[in-house]
């Protein structure tokens, strides 16, 4: 069964851009304009999640996002606030408010459905898609397993974690120390050039000579997967 996302923002050109890459990567999708459509999805087929923008008529995101919180059957619902209002009380006020997550616009799709994503593992663990996806690229979180263009990929276990974490964001520049927190863990000493050899290691595994690399390296700030390029 494929998770259903609840769209709830009355921005035609925003809904149309959630809707194409949500249902692309195989969501189900529902749409309400204002809150009291809302309240009224909400209660005729609850969703798995909801991506609630802050600015809605009659009814704020604040507010829809507090009566959410209040009604038994979404009192554990993740919810993803979008908006323009990126001063840090914002946020705060929007996490009080019992979002779990936070995205300022203009936002990626492709790091929006990322966070989608680890949401869903997080809450909804059955709901959880067992393999992540970039282009030609596949990998299978059970099996433990990597495949480019139908091929197997053999990785080492840092170079499937490493793969992993760019696959969880497509497009996203993580830096040496971003990577090595997310891959080795904060609590291990590890060179920041070693990053740089398991990136080689990632990019001999990956490529052959069909196959465009990848993993772009971005000057001065690290490293990011730049799946439209594979």
């Amino acid at each position: 069964m494929k998770p259903h996302v609840l769209i709830i923002e009355d921005e035609t050109a925003v809904v149309t851009l959630l809707r194409y890459n949500l249902e692309r990567d195989g969501f189900e999708v529902s749409v309400a304009m204002d809150g009291r459509e809302a309240l009224m999805a909400v209660d005729e087929n609850p969703p798995d999640l909801v991506l609630l923008d802050w600015m809605l008529p009659e009814m704020s995101g604040i507010e829809l996002c507090r009566q959410l919180r209040r009604k038994p059957v979404t009192k554990s619902m993740p919810v993803i606030m979008l908006t323009a209002r990126g001063e840090e009380a914002d946020k705060v006020r929007g996490l009080d408010a019992g979002a779990d997550d936070y995205v300022t616009k203009p936002f990626s799709p492709a790091e929006l459905v990322a966070r989608i994503h680890a949401l869903l593992r997080r809450s909804r663990p059955v709901l959880a898609d067992e393999r992540l996806t970039a282009a030609d690229i596949s990998m299978d979180l059970a099996a433990h397993r990597v495949h480019r263009g139908g091929e197997e990929v053999k990785l080492g276990p840092t170079e499937f974690r490493l793969l992993r974490h760019f696959l969880e964001y497509p497009g996203r520049v993580f830096s040496r120390e971003q990577l090595l927190d997310a891959v080795w863990g904060r609590d291990v000493y590890v060179e920041p050039r070693t990053v740089d050899v398991h990136i080689r290691r990632l990019r001999k595994a990956l490529n052959n000579p069909e196959n465009s690399d990848v993993i772009r390296t971005v000057r001065s700030a690290g490293y990011a997967l730049e799946p439209e390029g594979a």
